[in-house]
């Protein structure tokens, strides 16, 4: 019988190729947490009855709320498109004036809820709003109603641009511009060389960000129901506090088959991407006479999307009444419940994040591959759909924690996943993976060896990750009003109750903290990425 000899090298690589039983452990309780709203939310579908469930589902309403979604994202996908590709050209490739300081302003419309622009942008350009004030001693009796379609493809193309902006801007700051001074030596003229090769170029980047801002705005409750458009975010949360529990279930099966199929896309146009390598060329394309209308251009985007909510928030701090009721008045508190939560929450999707992110970045296989895309789960659940899952989920079999803080944490931990996955997985690939191996052929123990020499170097990507998710967390909406805890109010909650109640000088406060704080939030991701404004 012939005896099996394996070499020292052949173990070696067994144990390279073998994955920790301990990380693989964590990676599969994470994953299975993270799924574990959506299955149960086909769980509840499947109990409706199949005539009852056809005829919900092929109803006139249901189509046209369907239609409604198709449309709003749609038109302002290529809204965001029209506007960010343009902002990133400029900052990028051409002698913009103040670049620097455009490139930065041009991107801080993420910090602004888009529930918050909605809300002053109807009060300055709906019905007897600010603006239509300004005009009565011109004799201008009415404006364009901002309400429906106009006014939220508006809203949220403000709030959803920078996703196209930034996504794009890194790809021009990265491609080989020898290739457009190529071009010019033909003798073509600038509209001829971005079409033919700068455009080919970006594509994959813009693409990309205009799919994240199209899974934003399939996701938005808020502005939506601000702006009294019917769209899938908006009616399910109806539905739902209508007690109509099948039409409501349905319809958030509906719209995260939906939110899948963009993710899809999203995945084959990340697969399709192409990199260049070469010279680089400084220089910069001359406006020439065009400088200052591209400056107006940049400065209209900033301010609508920054000056006008700031403005109209610092008007309603003087309309604040002193006799409203108590319930609507502002306490420091709603601050540390809100910042307390988000802080909650950035932390344990880190520490989540941690066992994905490092299998992902340190062995292939179909494991650690399909636990980094079962932790993606949570960009395909809208917050709204998140909300309805875990209420049922938490009132049927999760009573112990059913409207308590766990819950919410948890529904924010798998909502934010992905944010510290793959900023942590980013941080991973760049660490050196002879350096832990250094420290193991040490004595290290490979916890130890992870601690004191993986973790500092992977510190940057765990605070931008961190700093990413408090964010987030932080404008939270749909999911917040859902699993709060009864008596529980946080800055997002008491806004959306001082606007319903009419009250708009109440939501003044809140509002503008949570604007100085996501704003504080968005300089820490910026200065973890190392963001470049040259």
């Amino acid at each position: 019988m012939a005896t099996e000899h394996r070499t020292d090298t052949e173990d070696d690589a067994d144990e390279e190729t073998r994955l920790p039983l301990g990380i693989s452990v964590a990676a599969a309780a994470v994953s299975a947490a993270v799924i574990l709203p959506v299955l149960w939310l086909v769980k509840t579908g499947l109990e409706v009855g199949y005539a009852e469930a056809v005829a919900l589902l092929t109803r006139p309403t249901t189509l046209e709320v369907f239609v409604n979604t198709a449309v709003l994202v749609t038109l302002t996908t290529a809204a965001c498109v029209l506007i960010g590709v343009p902002l990133a050209y400029l900052t990028v490739r051409t002698d913009l004036p103040f670049s620097r300081f455009w490139t930065i302003v041009v991107s801080l419309p993420l910090v602004i809820p888009s529930y918050v622009g909605a809300f002053a942008f109807v009060s300055a350009f709906g019905p007897r709003g600010s603006f239509q004030r300004l005009l009565e001693p011109l004799g201008v009796e009415q404006i364009p109603e901002i309400y429906g379609l106009q006014g939220s493809i508006l809203i949220l193309t403000l709030y959803t641009y920078p996703y196209v902006y930034i996504t794009a801007r890194a790809s021009l700051k990265s491609m080989d511009t020898t290739l457009i001074d190529a071009a010019r030596t033909l003798e073509h003229d600038r509209w001829e060389t971005f079409k033919r090769v700068t455009l080919p170029q970006i594509r994959p980047a813009v693409a990309a960000g205009a799919l994240l801002s199209g899974l934003y705005v399939l996701a938005d409750f808020g502005t939506p129901s601000i702006m009294r458009y019917d769209v899938f975010t908006r009616v399910i949360f109806v539905e739902f506090g209508t007690f109509g529990r099948d039409t409501a279930t349905l319809l958030s099966l509906q719209l995260v088959a939906v939110t899948l199929f963009i993710l899809w896309l999203e995945a084959r146009v990340r697969g399709e991407e192409r990199t260049t390598a070469g010279g680089r060329s400084r220089g910069r394309v001359s406006l020439g006479k065009w400088r200052y209308p591209a400056t107006g251009f940049a400065a209209l985007i900033a301010g609508l999307a920054l000056v006008v909510p700031i403005v109209i928030l610092l008007s309603w701090l003087g309309t604040a009444s002193a006799s409203v009721n108590q319930s609507l008045a502002f306490q420091w508190s709603y601050v540390t419940n809100s910042v307390v939560v988000a802080a909650a929450a950035a932390a344990v999707a880190i520490v989540a994040g941690l066992p994905v992110a490092f299998l992902s970045a340190r062995y292939d296989g179909i494991l650690p591959a399909a636990f980094e895309r079962v932790s993606y789960i949570g960009y395909a659940v809208p917050g709204v759909v998140l909300g309805l899952a875990l209420v049922y989920f938490g009132s049927a079999y999760a009573t112990p924690i059913y409207q308590t803080l766990y819950l919410l944490v948890f529904a924010y931990v798998i909502r934010f996943l992905p944010q510290s996955v793959g900023s942590l997985r980013a941080s991973f690939l760049s660490v050196d993976p002879a350096l832990p191996e250094a420290a193991r052929t040490l004595g290290r123990t490979p916890a130890s060896a992870f601690r004191y020499v993986t973790l500092p170097l992977v510190a940057p990507g765990l605070f931008g990750g961190a700093a990413l998710v408090f964010l987030t967390t932080m404008k939270e909406l749909p999911a917040t009003l859902l699993l709060r805890p009864s008596g529980f109010t946080t800055l997002v909650t008491h806004i959306w109750t001082a606007y319903e109640s009419g009250y708009f000088g109440e939501a003044a406060v809140p509002a503008l903290v949570l604007l100085v704080v996501s704003g504080l939030s968005m300089l820490v991701i910026l200065r973890q990425e190392g963001y470049d404004v040259k």
